[in-house]
């Protein structure tokens, strides 16, 4: 018997679960986009996406995915030639410095592998070395969506004001803005990304790049911007097509105002950062109950640099794909698949699954992922502790 039938969870880190008042939100017809209703709806949306990230910069909102804003960031402050330093904790920091040597900018990663955080000694060694002030900008991913590393955007702002390097310091939030807390104007971040489809609980579609002064100061000399991507037209007023360059996006803006809504003036942002914590939380005790005795393993060991909105998980190559089918066609759930995690012994990355607490979640959502993958383990024969939703549970009930 395939007890699969009714409503599926995407247990996966992007696109998250969409709530059904924003899906309600987006169900229109095609607004007057000259004027009016929609005009006055999208002037709301800026101030509120500064306070999500904690902001008093200005924000460009660009029609596209988390790559889109890699784009938009990079093209906004480099010139062809200038260089970059990433420290890369995972498979999108890796992707982040891809992104920057395509656009023609003289790259230089520092890989921490798969799973640690950055470390602050290797990266002001690394700038120390750079006494011309070469480097133009530090590019990293505040939690990397593949390790779910979680890394020290602050400290990292500390070793550039230690050193004095006017390097910008860069922050890919696109898998922890509203999931994990972030303070730009606090931690200095100079250029912040994010996108919709992860902690705004919107679909993807749009893409964000949060900027500084000192952003945009550099900005006026760079020469890979184009008018598609230059954030100047799109945040400095004029006629509201500017704001997007063309058409706007307007069941997106829609849903994106009543996602906000939810975030900031119904749940608050200190709220949901802290539901977050005590979601992953529970998810962690479940996983190490079930790594006592049996092959589960969480990437990451130290709670202290893990993500709240997503958890990277190690089962073994001839393991992982078993469990990942078989909770999706007996029981409805889908889960990330291991991204950037190969191997000589696993070039698909396998071994590893991942699961998002992001977003659009509640206990009863985490605590039926983790019993549908206790009763996957069992059907599967997988060695594994006992008592790991019980700790969940407990965790929960004592919040």
């Amino acid at each position: 018997m395939n007890l699969g039938f009714g409503r599926s969870y995407l247990a996966i880190p992007g696109p998250s679960v969409v709530p059904d008042r924003v899906l309600r939100a987006m169900h229109r017809a095609s607004p007057n986009i000259y004027g009016g209703a929609l005009v006055e709806m999208a002037e709301t949306i800026y101030p509120d996406l500064n306070a999500v990230a904690r902001s008093s910069g200005k924000v460009a909102i660009y029609i596209g995915n988390g790559h889109a804003v890699w784009e938009a960031s990079l093209s906004n402050i480099l010139s062809r030639g200038d260089r970059v330093l990433v420290p890369a904790t995972g498979n999108f920091g890796l992707g982040f410095a891809e992104a920057a040597q395509g656009l023609g900018a003289d790259v230089s990663v520092i890989d921490f592998g798969r799973r640690a955080a950055i470390d602050m000694n290797r990266l002001e060694d690394a700038l120390k070395r750079d006494r011309d002030h070469r480097i133009k900008a530090v590019l990293a991913v505040h939690t990397d969506t593949a390790t779910s590393v979680r890394n020290d955007i602050a400290a990292m702002r500390g070793v550039l004001d230690a050193l004095g390097h006017p390097a910008l310091l860069v922050a890919d939030c696109i898998a922890s803005l509203a999931c994990d807390r972030f303070e730009m104007d606090a931690w200095g971040a100079d250029v912040m990304i994010s996108a919709s489809q992860k902690g705004l609980m919107m679909p993807p579609g749009l893409g964000f790049v949060w900027f500084n002064d000192r952003a945009d100061a550099q900005h006026r000399n760079a020469d890979l911007v184009t008018p598609y991507w230059n954030w100047t037209s799109r945040t400095d007023g004029g006629d509201f097509w500017r704001k997007f360059h063309g058409t706007p996006p307007a069941q997106q803006l829609y849903g994106l105002r009543e996602s906000l809504d939810m975030i900031l003036h119904e749940e608050g942002l200190e709220n949901v950062w802290q539901r977050h914590h005590a979601l992953a939380s529970a998810m962690w005790a479940a996983l190490e109950a079930w790594g006592q005795d049996g092959v589960i393993e969480m990437n990451i060991a130290d709670p202290a640099i893990r993500s709240h909105a997503v958890t990277t998980v190690r089962i073994g190559a001839d393991r992982g794909p078993a469990l990942r089918r078989w909770v999706e066609e007996n029981a409805g759930v889908t889960l990330g698949i291991g991204l950037g995690m190969a191997t000589d012994e696993d070039p698909a990355s396998d071994g590893v699954f991942r699961i998002a607490h992001m977003g659009h979640v509640n206990a009863h959502m985490v605590l039926g992922v983790l019993g549908v993958i206790d009763a996957g383990l069992k059907a599967l024969g997988i060695s594994h502790g006992s008592g790991a939703v019980e700790r969940a549970a407990e965790l929960i009930a004592g919040v």
